[in-house]
């Protein structure tokens, strides 16, 4: 399996061998389309200032005269009537040529070599040293004759730049390769750091710095990856300390469960002291099982997998109801109940909400003292607002918190009688954000404590009404 890292200086490689070689044809495209017309006819146009000084301003024999515009850097080919050829210049690499085009020429034509015979697809046509690839026009000298066959010689004009051109190509693929090599280490080294990071974490491993500092993707990916990190360290931190509340939540209740049972089972207790212990194991086995029936419904609110059913009816006759259940508890402590609940419909899941009552209202009982107050309101606008406003004890900023927390239970030192697993306001939490509502607390030491729980009214046309 090759690595990003070979695969991406491949990929640049054939960008650069793609690139050139798109660049290489549409140059023999503007060449073909544009420059060989034109270089035919600067040809012939030179080739036809040659013949016009010979004829009418030279006074040299036609060798001496055709030598000489030979030293200026031109191949020329010199064929008679009688089929007679002569060669001034650097020589041809192919000087055969069909007879019938020497004709033409000695009849006065013109021989357009260069856009008239094929030299191949590419410009590199341009460089064929041959006859065929010439200009050929008519000449007169001392009564006979000629066809002159005119070309620049190439190799003699650009044999310099040729190998310069070939060097210069060469080094640019080489560093290009180099470059390619170096800044795609560069590149791809923070993405190996990132592969790295993930193994470490996947092995339980939190302690992973990355460079953050980067302005581009690979930096916003390490930025994400150290938050997702933390995430993770939170979560899995919150994992062992659930597991350390739920050990102790349930060790405590079996130690006093089997410790009561022995004495029991020993005979060495009186009546009284049977019947406070067999009440103190009910209590703590009653304990156990509100904790178990908790601990499952967080795990099945975790889930979110069709837990949620939601249904219409009125919402002020289930927080009513929720108040008849703990009837007993709020009028044993003679709590004052103010009430302004009128008629409310909401669609909900009805089991689920009627739980957030019953751990709100149950907790403002719980934490206040005799004789206080409860105020329970139902506000409806675009969303119902229920608030629950209590004199209890209060809590402080730092209680407020961490009280959605599972397992936290505050200063157990201000109220030592109420007790509970710490997992109330975790499960009314829960279900709110499954219901899409919000709960908002706010408390002072003394002064009480006020819940305040937005709900969407969730009207819809379809939903099933019931009053149970």
């Amino acid at each position: 399996m090759k690595s990003l890292y070979v695969r991406v200086v491949l990929t640049f490689v054939a960008i650069v061998l793609i690139s050139g070689t798109l660049g290489f044809l549409l140059a023999n495209e503007y060449y073909q389309r544009n420059l060989r017309a034109y270089n035919e006819q600067k040809i012939t146009s030179i080739g036809q200032q040659v013949i016009d000084l010979y004829e009418h301003k030279s006074s040299l024999d036609l060798p001496a005269f055709m030598t000489h515009v030979a030293n200026l850097n031109f191949q020329l080919h010199l064929v008679d009537e009688n089929g007679a050829v002569s060669q001034f210049g650097a020589p041809f690499r192919d000087q055969q040529i069909d007879p019938a085009i020497v004709q033409r020429v000695l009849a006065g034509e013109t021989y357009r070599g260069i856009t008239e015979e094929q030299h191949g697809l590419f410009v590199t046509g341009f460089f064929e040293n041959t006859v065929k690839n010439s200009i050929g026009l008519p000449l007169t000298a001392e009564g006979k004759k000629y066809a002159l066959f005119v070309r620049p010689n190439i190799e003699q004009q650009f044999g310099e730049v040729h190998i310069m051109f070939a060097l210069l190509l060469a080094a640019m693929f080489v560093l290009s390769l180099i470059l390619i090599l170096i800044f795609t280490r560069y590149l791809v080294k923070p993405i190996e750091k990132l592969s790295h990071a993930t193994k470490k974490l996947a092995e339980g491993q939190y302690d992973i710095h990355l460079d953050i500092s980067r302005r581009d993707e690979i930096g916003d990916l390490a930025m994400h990856f150290a938050r997702m990190t933390e995430s993770l360290k939170q979560l899995d931190e919150m994992r062992q300390e659930f597991v350390s509340n739920v050990s102790h939540e349930i060790q405590s209740p079996l130690t006093s469960i089997q410790g009561f049972s022995q004495a029991i089972r020993s005979g060495g207790v009186t009546s009284e002291q049977r019947e406070t212990y067999l009440t103190i194991i009910e209590e703590e086995s009653r304990r156990l099982s509100s904790l178990s029936k908790q601990l499952l419904t967080l795990a099945s609110l975790d889930k979110e997998t069709g837990l949620y059913e939601p249904t219409r009816f009125r919402l002020d006759e289930q927080i009513r109801q929720v108040l008849l259940i703990l009837e007993h508890q709020w009028q044993q402590k003679k709590l004052a109940m103010e009430l302004t609940l009128p008629e409310t419909f909401i669609v909900g899941d009805k089991q689920l909400l009627n739980q957030v009552w019953m751990n709100l209202l149950s907790n403002s009982i719980k934490f206040t003292p005799t004789s206080g107050s409860i105020y329970i309101a139902i506000q409806k606008d675009t969303r119902i607002a229920v608030t629950i406003r209590d004199t209890g004890i209060g809590m402080s900023e730092e209680e407020q918190e961490h009280v959605f927390d599972r397992f936290y239970k505050g200063d157990k030192s201000r109220n030592r009688e109420a007790t509970g697993s710490g997992l109330g306001l975790s499960i009314v939490q829960k279900i709110l954000q499954v219901a899409k509502g919000s709960i908002h607390i706010q408390s002072r030491i003394g002064e009480g404590t006020t819940v305040t729980v937005s709900l969407p009214t969730g009207e819809y046309p379809t939903a099933r009404t019931t009053n149970e």
